[in-house]
């Protein structure tokens, strides 16, 4: 028996020395990466502005005039999505239409110590005094189809979803798929920068192709666009039996959301519709089999605002930006919805449309780097 210890107590002792050796080498090796994480993570914000160094200090409010729909809520998630993913404190609102609140949450924001604004939907002539009263404090602007004149402003962004490609994809393929030859009812509302420049296309199309005719036209924007619309084309429908009727143009989802369920209730599947925008409930919708929504010209609202946000981020690090700024429109083919048996959203429509809510654009290696810091 002795001699059987005596035997393992040169391996044992050996073990333990190999033992004591590979925690020390794991103990040296862990410690060798946290001092080259940290070295990497110290090279890498050696590159981010002075004045992301501590990103939580940096502060954006985004104001919206308009409210209620998918698109609101998306754009002003893709921006909230956007800042919150560099470590900035974002605040998001929605005055739903509202201009006095809109007004109002401007000139309240302004005394709260935001450094950045993004100002979504100031159509109206305030809107110029509004802004021009965030410049003057040393705010970076950054707006969203909103008046025009806010181009004379030193300093700030105009965006916008290329209004006229979005209209001209939607008319353009409702000409093609008639041939030239079609009545259609035209849905629009006057006073918003997107539809005017919507509407300028929609003339031009009409005069260039004279076997297109406008039979009929209603808009208004208000807390029920969708459900006023419907009253209204249901209407119009009464007033022109099948074959009077052949298409409906929507430069707003909202007005074809309005349309779809009018045509659904009085079995006119044969009156299609070409729209502008979309969202979750405007694919589902278009999806949906003998659906009359055949097309919608659409930019991703998650991305309009995530690099409205890039674009006032840039502005804060005293980086140069564009003064007008475009996004890339696509155009989205009923056809394309329903041929993927999966339900299709707009976080999976680049499944079916390639590039979809996808883009690189403004993102600088700084910004990725504080992404990484942020993860």
């Amino acid at each position: 028996m002795k001699k059987s210890k005596i035997r393992l107590l040169p391996i044992c002792f050996f073990a333990l020395i190999m033992l004591i050796a590979g925690c020390s080498s794991k103990s040296d090796k862990e410690g060798l990466l946290k001092e080259n994480n940290k070295t990497d993570s110290e090279a890498s914000l050696a590159t981010v502005p002075d004045r992301f160094k501590n990103p939580e200090d940096v502060k954006i409010k985004v104001i919206r005039k308009i409210g209620g729909d998918d698109h609101t809520k998306q754009f002003l998630a893709g921006a909230k999505e956007e800042g919150e993913a560099l470590g900035l404190k974002v605040d998001v609102f929605s005055a739903d239409g509202d201009s006095q609140k809109f007004h109002n949450e401007i000139k309240k924001s302004l005394e709260e110590g935001y450094d950045g604004f993004i100002i979504s939907h100031g159509d109206d002539p305030e809107t110029i005094e509004s802004v021009k009263r965030l410049v003057e404090k040393g705010k970076s602007v950054v707006t969203f189809d909103s008046n025009v004149e806010l181009e004379k402003l030193d300093g700030v962004t105009l965006t916008s979803q290329n209004d006229e490609v979005l209209a001209t994809f939607a008319i353009e393929q409702l000409i093609e798929d008639y041939e030239g030859q079609a009545n259609i009812a035209y849905l629009w509302v006057d006073g918003f920068p997107p539809m005017v420049r919507r509407n300028a296309v929609y003339t031009e199309k009409l005069k260039n192709n004279p076997g297109i005719k406008e039979i009929e036209r209603f808009g208004v924007a208000s807390a029920d666009t969708s459900g006023e619309t419907k009253a209204a084309v249901a209407e119009m429908l009464k007033k022109h039996p099948k074959g009077e009727l052949d298409a409906i143009f929507a430069t707003w989802d909202a007005f074809a959301i309005g349309a779809v369920d009018a045509i659904k209730e009085a079995g006119r599947d044969e009156v299609k519709i070409y729209g502008i925008d979309v969202s979750n409930t405007d694919l589902q919708l278009m999806k949906e089999n003998e659906s009359p929504w055949k097309y919608t010209a659409a930019v991703d609202p998650k991305l309009i605002g995530a690099l409205n946000m890039r674009l006032v981020v840039k502005k804060i690090a005293g980086e140069e930006t564009p003064k007008n700024y475009n996004l890339e429109a696509y155009l989205i083919a009923q056809e394309e919805l329903q041929v993927t048996k999966k339900n299709v959203t707009m976080d999976t429509l680049g499944e079916v449309l390639p590039g979809w809510g996808l883009s690189t654009e403004l993102e600088e290696d700084w910004m990725k780097t504080l992404k990484q810091m942020n993860e």
